[in-house]
C-alpha cells in the first residue's frame, strides 16, 4: 500500500517557502515579508510588485510637492522622510514602496530641484525654506488679489519706534532694556510690551551684571514672520553685530538700593554713648564739657 497522499490533496507546507492548498492569510503575510525583504533601493526596469509599472512612479520632487501642498504647516526634510517611509509601510505593494529606502540627502536634493523648477516656470507660488521647514507660499506679486480675497484679515503694522527697537534686539540679542534705551535715547517700555504681545521677542534670561536685568531676544515666530531661516540672513548682519553701540547704566541691585535709602548722617558715630578723655558724648553726639557733665551727674 502506497504511503503517498492522494492527488487531490497536495502536501501542506509548514513555512512560507512551501506550497499551500488554498489562499490563506498566512500566505499573504509570507508574500508581504518576502516582498519587503527583497525591496530594491531604486525601482528597476519592469514593474513594481507586478501591478504598477515603474514608468508610472512619480518623481520624488513631485511627491514632495504634493506633501507640501497638502500640509498645513512647514515640513522639515526629516518629517518628509518619515512620511515616505510611513506610506511605504502602509501600502507595501503599491507605488509608495518605491521610496521605502530613501535617504534624507535624496530628499534635500529633490527639494532643491523642486525649488529651481517652480522658480524657472514662473508659477504663482514658490517653494520656500523657513526656520521651521519647507512650505509652498504664494508669490509676492499676487498680494493685491489675495488681500481682496480676505478683506477682513488686515495685518496690523508695527510703529516706527517698535521696528527700531525690534531691529536693535535682532542684531544685538540678547540685550538688556537699558542698552536699548541708550541706543534710542528714549524709554522703550511701551514698545517692548507690544513686541512681547505680538510674540516677536521673548525674555532670554538675566545679565550677569549688578542688578541682573532681563535680557531679550527674538523668537521663532520672528524668523517665520520675516521669512528668515536664521539670523545670519539679516541684512548686513556681520557688520551691524559688531558695530560699537552706547551702553546703558547697570540697574542697581536691591541691596544697593536699600543701602542708598538710609544714608549715614555726618557727625554721628557708630556708638552714640561712646566716651573719650576730653568729655562725655550725649545721645545726639554733641560733646558735653567736664563741668556740665559733673553737674548733670548730681
Amino acid at each position: 500500500m502506497s504511503n503517498t497522499p492522494p492527488p487531490d490533496f497536495p502536501p501542506q507546507a509548514d513555512s512560507c517557502g512551501g506550497s499551500v492548498s488554498d489562499s490563506s492569510p498566512q500566505e499573504e503575510v509570507c508574500e508581504t515579508e518576502s516582498r519587503q525583504a527583497t525591496l530594491p533601493d531604486v525601482v528597476p526596469e519592469g514593474t513594481l510588485s507586478g501591478d504598477v509599472p515603474s514608468s508610472e512612479i512619480p518623481r520624488l520632487s513631485l511627491v514632495i510637492e504634493a506633501i507640501l501642498f497638502a500640509s498645513q504647516k512647514a515640513v522639515t526634510p526629516r518629517e518628509l522622510l518619515a512620511h515616505l517611509k510611513a506610506a511605504a509601510t502602509a501600502e507595501p505593494n503599491s507605488v509608495a514602496s518605491a521610496y521605502a529606502r530613501i535617504k534624507e540627502a535624496d530628499i534635500r536634493e529633490a527639494l532643491d530641484e523642486l525649488q529651481a523648477e517652480v522658480s524657472a516656470t514662473g508659477r504663482a507660488y514658490q517653494v520656500r525654506e523657513t526656520a521651521t521647514g519647507w512650505l509652498l507660499s504664494s508669490a509676492a506679486g499676487f498680494a493685491p488679489w489675495l488681500r481682496a480675497l480676505y478683506p477682513e484679515a488686515k495685518p496690523t503694522r508695527l510703529s516706527a519706534p517698535a521696528l527700531e527697537t525690534l531691529a536693535i534686539i535682532a542684531y544685538r540679542q540678547p540685550i538688556a532694556r537699558a542698552d536699548m534705551e541708550a541706543v534710542r535715547g528714549v524709554a522703550v517700555d511701551g514698545v517692548m510690551q507690544t513686541l512681547l504681545d505680538r510674540g516677536l521677542v521673548k525674555i532670554a534670561g538675566r545679565a550677569e551684571v549688578p542688578g541682573r536685568p532681563l535680557l531679550y531676544a527674538t523668537t521663532q515666530y520672528f524668523l517665520d514672520h520675516f521669512g528668515l531661516r536664521h539670523l545670519d540672513e539679516l541684512p548686513n548682519a556681520a557688520e551691524l553685530r559688531h558695530l560699537p553701540l552706547p551702553k546703558g547704566l547697570p540697574e542697581p541691585s536691591s541691596e544697593a538700593a536699600a543701602d542708598e535709602g538710609t544714608p549715614e548722617l555726618p557727625g554721628v558715630s557708630e556708638s552714640p554713648m561712646e566716651s573719650n578723655q576730653d568729655g562725655v558724648h550725649n545721645e545726639g553726639g554733641a560733646e558735653i564739657p567736664d563741668g556740665e557733665a559733673a553737674a548733670s551727674e548730681t
